[in-house]
C-alpha cells in the first residue's frame, strides 16, 4: 500500500489519455490545449507563490495557445505544470489544501500525459493502426 500514492497518479494519467482518445481530432488537440490552460491556473486561488502564480498562468496560457495547433506545445505545458507542482509540494502549498501530497501526485501524473502528447495524442486505435501499417511495409 505504500506504493499506491506513486502508482495511482500514473493510472490517472493513463486514464486521462484513454478518455481523451474518445474525442476525435482536431477537437482532441484543442480540448487538451484548453485543459492545460486550466491546469496552468489551478494554483491561483491558493496564492502560495504570490505574484509568481500570475506569471506562471500567463506563461502556460501562451503555451496553451500554441498548443491549439501543436501537440508538442501541449506536452511542454504539462511538463511546465509538473515543475510547478514540484515547487508547490516542496514549499508546502499543495494543489488541494487538505491533501498534503496532492501536488506530488499531480507531478507524477502530468509527465504521463505529456508523453502521450509528445506522441501526438493518439488513440489506442490510431496507435494500433500505425503499428500495423509499419509491420505491413517492413
Amino acid at each position: 500500500m505504500e506504493f499506491l500514492p506513486y502508482i495511482a497518479p500514473i493510472g490517472v494519467g493513463l486514464a486521462y489519455a484513454l478518455l481523451m482518445s474518445l474525442i476525435r481530432e482536431p477537437h482532441r488537440r484543442r480540448v487538451n490545449a484548453l485543459m492545460i490552460a486550466g491546469a496552468g491556473a489551478a494554483y491561483l486561488s491558493g496564492g502560495g507563490m504570490g505574484g509568481w502564480e500570475f506569471a506562471f498562468t500567463g506563461l502556460v496560457t501562451y503555451v496553451a495557445f500554441r498548443g491549439l495547433d501543436s501537440w508538442r506545445w501541449i506536452g511542454v505545458g504539462w511538463l511546465l505544470h509538473t515543475a510547478w507542482d514540484v515547487v508547490h509540494h516542496l514549499k508546502g502549498h499543495p494543489i488541494i489544501p487538505f491533501a498534503h501530497s496532492s501536488s506530488m501526485g499531480c507531478a507524477i501524473c502530468d509527465p504521463v500525459i505529456a508523453l502521450w502528447c509528445f506522441g501526438g495524442g493518439r488513440s489506442p486505435r490510431e496507435l494500433f493502426r500505425r503499428t500495423r501499417l509499419r509491420e505491413q511495409t517492413a
